[in-house]
């Protein structure tokens, strides 16, 4: 039996919590967003992200060295942006 798609908003709104408290890389969002929102194979996933397949497999697993315009340019597609957010001060 195949499973039934996930509420879009609700994935959304997980993958930004666990962005937000640092519990998923760039790369792991970027994969669950494939997986879970589009449900495409990497090869269709980059084409819609306009990316190559290598930079896409790069960006899964976190390799390489992507710009901030690279990443955002895959998480403006699901009303995303990549930034600096002011985190809580680390204890001394």
């Amino acid at each position: 039996m195949k499973k039934p798609p996930e509420d879009r908003g609700a994935v959304l709104d997980d993958i930004r919590q666990q962005l937000a408290d640092g519990t998923l890389s760039f790369g792991g969002a970027i994969r669950q967003l494939r997986l879970r929102v589009t449900g495409l194979n990497q090869t269709d996933f980059a084409r819609m992200c306009k990316l190559s397949l290598r930079t896409l497999r790069q960006l899964e697993q976190d390799a390489g060295n992507p710009t901030v315009a690279t990443l955002d340019s895959v998480f403006r597609l699901f009303g995303m942006r990549v930034g600096v957010v002011v985190g809580r001060p680390r204890d001394a």
